[in-house]
């Protein structure tokens, strides 16, 4: 089965962390005109983005903004828009972590997470369904994780952030589904990327210890299931929360 989107273009938010970066690649293989979206602080990580998809013989175009900002997300995708048409598939890949019990957690660290990681979902998304739905097709891909369906010790912004975003996920599923656009979650599990590299080793191998598969995720791994969901071939799945994580968590 060949997953073939050519033509299209899509919208990478966090395009240049290690999931959003595989996204980037992984769309373009399937025919997208990608643009990747960084922070405007962060154009180190996106200028590395562009020079590995060129050495991939891969074209990723890179725009630099604060998806936590409604406004600057606005003119971003305006500009995006003027210079490519339209959006045809937006991912919200964009995350952060600011870990701390809640007793001694700081009103700074709730909102940064909140504003990256929920707040950004709406600053997007609202930019781009409305030229979805009169285009007649569309594909919204938001990234969750399994803390926002399991919970974690000091991570209440972070997992109520990350469970909020199957929630909007859902509602707008149903605001759009008669209109060509599907939305749905993709969760990932414990990923080997530098955020795990940075948890202590000896909690690592805890956590490595209860994933049934034996090992943790690929950035690949991620980037394959929002592939799918952004195809033809899986237009009968909205609303839907698809979890990636190697059997760690398995309820709902």
């Amino acid at each position: 089965m060949k997953l073939s989107l050519e033509g299209k273009v899509a919208l990478v938010t966090g395009g240049s962390g290690a999931i959003g970066q595989q996204v980037c690649l992984y769309l373009n293989r399937a025919g997208v005109k990608v643009i990747g979206a960084s922070v405007p602080f962060d154009l180190e990580s996106a200028e590395i983005l562009r020079r590995e998809a060129m050495d991939a013989g891969i074209e990723i175009d890179v725009v630099a903004f604060d998806a936590a900002d409604f406004e600057d997300t606005g003119n971003a995708i305006a500009g995006i828009k003027e210079k490519y048409g339209r959006i045809d598939i937006l991912v919200n890949c964009a995350g952060i972590t600011r870990d701390a019990p809640l007793r001694k957690m700081t009103n700074h660290q709730w909102q940064q997470v909140m504003g990256v990681n929920l707040n950004s979902m709406f600053n997007s998304a609202r930019h781009v369904v409305e030229g979805m739905v009169e285009h007649g097709w569309g594909r919204i891909v938001n990234v969750s994780s399994v803390n926002g369906q399991r919970g974690q010790f000091g991570q209440t912004n972070y997992s109520a952030s990350k469970a909020g975003v199957h929630g909007f996920t859902m509602a707008l599923a149903q605001e759009v589904a008669r209109k060509g656009v599907t939305v749905n979650t993709v969760a990932p599990g414990y990923i080997d990327s530098p955020m795990i590299q940075a948890v202590p080793e000896k909690i690592r191998e805890s956590i490595l210890g209860d994933i049934p598969v034996g090992r943790f995720g690929q950035p690949r791994d991620i980037a394959a299931a929002i592939t799918f969901l952004c195809s033809p071939q899986a237009s009968f799945i909205t609303g839907a929360q698809i979890p990636v994580n190697g059997g760690y968590y398995m309820g709902h």
